[in-house]
């Protein structure tokens, strides 16, 4: 997919009043400024709004409004019959009030566009490896798991529609001490004794010891390695079943193995660069060098590699496979990391804004009013499977992409099963089934005839359609702010607010039947337009459209 976005209504309109504004001082052409084209927050100060104005008045020498008024002269010429009026506002705010024939010819756009609408805009395009969930093979997929694998399955969706190479994967902690308590855990309840101290309690123990044969006298680094395969193999299962593949699947002990190990290679390449040294016995990163607290241990005086150092090998072989952006997604208690890991790309030879590092918060399911606790260790926990039982793939990952990344989520799961318009993943989802009914009511004949249709320069929409026109032509805009913030909870707000201007359009304009003809056409048109961009804005979210309900 070609990350340049086809020019749309908007960007056309944004074009044009950069090229007034230029026409206005050649010291201020494009480029030179950052103007913006925004919807209004209140409604009559037009459809769209400059502040073109404010940004050249220094380069003119004159006031801000004076200013606005010659660039709403120049626009209404370049504008013509798409332009109704403009009007000076504030300290020199340029709003422009936006012809029928213009916003009804902009539907039209949206269809022709096919499904390179919304697509496209990177800039620039760039390889990107997006490295998500990654849990511990040690206990099944809970809640927890579930907003970061369904966060970071959402913006691989979206980076992807904007143009560029989207890789995903899972990093397997099969290596060290954790790993091997899921063993010990195991080899316990298969000879009926109690966990190890440290251990893991939960049924799926059970369950494992009586799976795996021979448990109870099997090679502790044997049992351990089959407890951790089968535990990956019940985590893909389960994400599979959630909607979330991964193209890669990097196991930790491979960074310990070969001569010389990843591991190794690393050390190398930080002793190359002069970041390492040796102190009482032990390897240090100066990470102080590039802003951490102090520095850190890589390997220990008994020749023992900390978890840093796994984390820092892994980083470099990333590195060496060539992407031009690397993202992890980490668990809420991963803050202390991020200063570390930065300053340890950076010693690598990496540069900082190349390594995002995003933190995920909690997410708490409330049943009834009250919260439930989740510890993997004592077993006491909601499984990720357990979850989609509960409420479904759909209302779980849009419960879970609602909210920004950064805030702590209450998911509530008694309105997660409503089929109501309390609901809004069934509210959005509603709204699309609603145009598919009306659409094979109208039959596949009109329907196609209509989308290839031209509207004509007359056009007089409702006050509803040209809200909804508005609203569908955004979405290139939203997907652009959503890419740029890391921001997927941005696609399920817009999906919401689409569906709801189109029940408003629903509720005042008729469609079947409407006379004249081409008002039905239009309308036909307009319906279209927002079913495509429900149906993506969703697929984006990894949630359906169902086309009934």
């Amino acid at each position: 997919m070609s990350a340049e976005a086809p020019t749309s209504p908007l960007s056309e309109l944004r074009a044009a009043v950069r090229a007034a504004a230029a026409a206005l001082s050649s010291s201020a052409g494009e480029g030179s400024f950052r103007l913006t084209l925004e919807r209004p927050k209140k409604a009559g100060f037009g459809d769209y709004s400059t502040n073109a104005a404010l940004l050249l008045a220094p380069a003119l020498g004159q006031s801000p409004r004076a200013v606005a008024e010659r660039l709403g002269e120049d626009l209404t010429s370049r504008l013509d019959g798409l332009v109704d009026s403009v009007e000076v506002a504030g300290p020199g705010f340029l709003n422009f009030f936006l012809s029928d024939a213009w916003l009804a010819r902009a539907t039209s756009f949206v269809l022709l566009a096919g499904d390179d609408w919304g697509a496209g805009g990177a800039e620039p395009a760039e390889r990107i490896l997006v490295e998500f969930v990654s849990a511990n093979p040690t206990g099944p997929m809970h809640v927890g798991h579930a907003r970061n694998a369904a966060y970071g399955d959402a913006l691989s969706r979206l980076l992807a529609l904007r143009g560029h190479s989207v890789e995903r994967e899972f990093y397997v902690n099969d290596f060290g001490t954790q790993a091997r308590k899921l063993g010990e855990s195991i080899q316990a309840r298969a000879r009926g004794q109690q966990a190890p101290e440290g251990g893991y309690q939960g049924e799926y123990v059970a369950e494992l010891a009586a799976e795996i044969p021979r448990a109870a006298e099997m090679d502790l680094d044997q049992l351990t390695g089959e407890g951790i395969e089968r535990m990956v193999a019940r985590t893909r299962a389960s994400l599979e079943k959630f909607g979330v593949a991964f193209d890669r699947w990097f196991f930790e002990h491979k960074l310990h193995s070969g001569t010389p190990s990843l591991v190794e290679h690393a050390f190398d390449v930080l002793e190359e660069q002069g970041r390492s040294y040796r102190s009482e016995g032990a390897l240090w990163l100066r990470t102080s060098d590039f802003g951490d607290d102090k520095d850190r241990v890589l390997e220990r005086s008994s020749g023992d590699h900390t978890y840093f150092a796994s984390d820092i090998a892994y980083h470099q072989e990333k590195r060496e496979r060539g992407f031009d952006r690397l993202i992890d997604v980490l668990g809420a208690d991963h803050h202390g990391y991020v200063g570390r890991m930065h300053a340890a790309f950076q010693a690598l030879g990496g540069e900082s804004d190349r390594l995002e590092l995003l933190i995920m918060q909690f997410v708490h399911l409330v049943s009834r009013g009250e919260r439930s606790s989740m510890s993997k260790r004592s077993g006491h926990f909601v499984t990720l499977d357990e979850l989609i039982e509960e409420i479904g793939v759909d209302a779980a990952r849009w419960y879970l992409l609602a909210r920004s990344h950064d805030t702590t989520i209450d998911l509530d799961i008694d309105l997660a099963r409503e089929q109501s318009s309390d609901n809004p993943v069934y509210y959005v989802q509603y709204a699309h089934a609603r145009i598919s009914s009306m659409l094979d009511r109208l039959g596949e004949q009109r329907v196609t005839q209509a989308a290839q249709a031209e509207v004509p320069g007359d056009a007089r929409l409702e006050p509803s359609e040209r809200e909804l026109v508005k609203k569908l032509l955004s979405f290139p805009d939203e997907l652009a702010e959503a890419e740029v913030r890391r921001a997927p909870h941005r696609i399920a707000a817009y999906a919401l607010e689409l569906a709801q201007a189109f029940t408003a359009f629903y509720r005042d304009c008729k469609v079947i039947g409407v006379e004249p003809e081409e008002v039905e056409t239009r309308r036909i048109q307009l319906c279209l337009g927002a079913q495509k961009t429900i149906a993506r804005s969703l697929e984006l979210l990894g949630v359906s459209a169902p086309r009934s309900m």
